[in-house]
């Protein structure tokens, strides 16, 4: 074990040393649930090559289920649980150590037994009742399940590392958190991995696109409506979003555009934990943690009180910003590799070859729709392209083109790249929608063809302010 001077850690080795005789192998990680000793029994449990050095490695690097980060981060023991690795389990212990002030400076795990046979009751007896608890929640549990994992955010860079490191820490925690980023950046998979990690992971995740609702419809959505609360109504109740979300997550995607009238009512409901359903005189209690993202700047919003700032401070408690791609280029060739096993082939076709030139092509551009542009064109250049070989020519073709020009957008100057004259008529057919719209900012957007929230981005990004 590297000498470290950590009491506690030392301590807890040499208690290990007294106490083998009842264990399989133990572990120990540090402050940041870095391995800083791995009994020699463990590594055999774990079939570890021997020239392999843990030590000073992330514990979830060599043992991917484990929980002591969750111990290190928490300070509360887990005593007695099942962890898998590869197709075996073991069962385990895990105590959190702390120095003579209380601090924690690091964990302590213990294997007590290399497989679950000598639970087999207890087990035999959960496994039924989970059975017949699982037979009845099937199809409503696949539909309110996380569906992304951390691992499904692809990336290499230091962005994307910090990145993760953050939303692990935030995952364990209970306030809310708002994730900031440009449209198509996977603001709704950092969701779905935050709570996957979170313990609320075995609860429900029920996820709204506030700006795809009708503004009309919005209370009903969240709150839920009684019986017969209005004409049409349905006799039973309808349970809203919150009640859905008890003991889970309610993801509130685009949360910029939830109207003024709606703010103040779901305010309340985050203070006190309780909703009150269209057409009811009582109330429900509800235990949720919300996630909400946005494209827009929120803060700007806050000043020109278009968003309450007592709202904004409530679900800005642990903000996250995901970098747009044009900030993590390194990513592109990863990132392509990942979105290109999803793209269909032909029938005999082993798979696509991106051409190194192709993908100095894509790390190029400037990717204003980030990662779900470069999926859409991936998919138009495998679609265009005559074999599975995707080369530069391919991906040409693919990447956006010009718009043509119109009377009411002016000629394009010859000079500069292709991003720079993609971007500057995007701009310039802005500014002529909002005056053929005389500055309405919904008319204009629909004149375009995007959404609101789309539109908000795009103004932001040009810095157009009216």
């Amino acid at each position: 074990m590297p000498g470290h001077g950590h009491a506690g850690i030392e301590q807890a080795v040499n208690a290990f040393s007294l106490l083998r005789d009842y264990f399989e192998g133990a572990i120990i990680v540090d402050a940041e649930s870095r391995i800083t000793w791995m009994d020699a029994r463990y590594r055999d449990l774990l079939k570890l090559a021997p020239d392999f050095d843990p030590i000073g490695l992330p514990v979830e690097e060599v043992i991917p289920h484990s929980l002591m980060r969750r111990v290190v981060e928490t300070g509360k023991p887990i005593l007695l649980d099942i962890m898998r690795f590869d197709d075996r389990q073991f069962v385990v212990c895990r105590i959190p150590l702390k120095d003579e002030a209380g601090k924690i400076e690091g964990a302590i795990g213990f294997v007590f037994y290399d497989n679950v046979d000598y639970l087999e009751p207890i087990l035999d007896k959960f496994e039924n009742l989970q059975k017949q608890l699982t037979r009845a929640q099937a199809a409503l549990t696949r539909e309110r399940q996380a569906k992304y994992s951390l691992s499904s955010f692809v990336g290499v860079s230091d962005a994307v590392k910090e990145l993760k490191s953050q939303v692990r820490r935030f995952a364990l925690r209970e306030g809310a958190v708002l994730i900031l980023g440009e449209t198509g950046t996977g603001k709704e998979l950092l969701a779905h991995a935050i709570h996957q990690q979170s313990d609320r992971a075995d609860g429900p995740f029920i996820a709204v696109n506030v700006a795809a609702v009708p503004e009309q419809l919005l209370e009903a959505e969240f709150f839920g409506v009684a019986p017969g609360a209005f004409t049409g109504a349905d006799r039973k109740p309808r349970k809203g979003k919150f009640e859905l979300a008890h003991g889970g997550t309610l993801f509130l995607d685009e949360i910029g555009d939830m109207p003024p009238g709606i703010q103040a009512k779901f305010l309340r409901v985050l203070q006190d934990g309780e909703v009150e359903p269209l057409g009811s005189n009582t109330v429900r209690k509800v235990d949720v943690r919300i996630i909400a993202a946005t494209s827009q700047d929120l803060e700007a919003k806050v000043a020109d009180r278009s968003f309450r700032a007592d709202l904004y401070y409530r679900i800005a408690v642990l903000a996250i910003r995901i970098p747009p791609l044009r900030e993590r280029r390194g990513d592109v060739a990863a990132l392509c590799e990942t979105l290109l096993e999803q793209v269909m082939r032909s029938s005999g076709q082993r798979g696509w070859v991106l051409m190194p030139e192709a993908i100095r092509l894509l790390e190029a551009h400037d990717w204003p729709g980030n990662v779900r542009e470069l999926r859409n064109v991936l998919e138009r250049a495998a679609a265009l392209a005559p074999s599975e070989v995707l080369d530069a020519a391919a991906i040409r073709r693919a990447l956006p083109q010009a718009a043509p020009r119109s009377p009411s957008v002016p000629a394009l100057s010859g000079g500069g790249d292709l991003s720079a004259k993609l971007a500057e008529a995007e701009r310039q057919a802005i500014i002529a929608a909002l005056d053929a719209s005389n500055g309405e900012k919904l008319a204009a957007a629909r004149q375009l063809g995007v959404s609101r929230s789309q539109f908000y981005e795009k103004l932001r990004r040009h810095n157009i302010s009216s």
